[in-house]
């Protein structure tokens, strides 16, 4: 049988909330709250750009809170994916939990059970795939299923770091353009893996 010259898929897996826009302790209940960290969607770019697949995966328990409905965070996703597409960037997919942390769903970060989802869409392992977070919580799920973890200073970052507990081989960063220098630093030296397809 003749070989798939499609090359192999790439798949980097992003926060949202203080990775790719300007967090907040009140939360981004609208559009308009909504903004990029400046940087962040051309490196997002770049990802898309070397055949990077780019999920992002988010808790967004204000949802289980009443502060804004399923329209308002669709609207801020569609605002999120249009800002990429004007740089240049695709997300190829959001995932995000809406439940409390008392609700003690599988999908809420630390659980693995978003990234896991994500591994699923896509037909992928996710053992070495790099997971960019700004909290404790998205490195321990990251953790959880292989990734490689990278947390940024950015968002919550610097205090996350402050704090300390992080799992073994976290990797720290600056910002979302820091980390994709990185990795596309490794891929250029022959050290970056593609994503493996899932046995059946």
């Amino acid at each position: 049988m003749p070989q798939s010259t499609q090359p192999p898929k790439k798949l980097v897996i992003l926060d949202r909330d203080g990775v790719i826009n300007f967090d907040s302790d009140q939360y981004i209940k609208t559009p308009s709250e909504w903004r990029p960290i400046p940087g962040s969607l051309e490196a997002m770019a770049r990802l898309s750009q070397h055949g990077y697949l780019v999920a992002i995966a988010t808790n967004q328990a204000a949802i289980s809170r009443g502060l804004f409905d399923m329209k308002t965070l669709n609207a801020i996703h569609q605002k999120l994916h249009l800002s990429a597409q004007a740089v240049g960037a695709h997300v190829d997919a959001i995932f995000f939990c809406p439940h409390a942390a008392d609700e003690f769903c599988d999908c809420r970060k630390p659980r693995p059970g978003m990234l896991t989802s994500i591994g699923q869409r896509f037909g992928l392992s996710l053992k070495g795939v790099p997971m960019v977070g700004d909290t404790l919580r998205d490195m321990q799920a990251a953790f959880e299923v292989g990734c490689d973890l990278y947390l940024v200073k950015t968002g919550k970052g610097a205090a996350t770091l402050e704090k300390g507990g992080l799992p073994p081989g976290t990797q720290i960063y600056d910002n979302l353009a820091a980390v994709v220098d990185r990795l596309l630093h490794l891929e250029a030296a022959g050290g970056a893996r593609p994503a493996v397809p899932k046995k059946q």
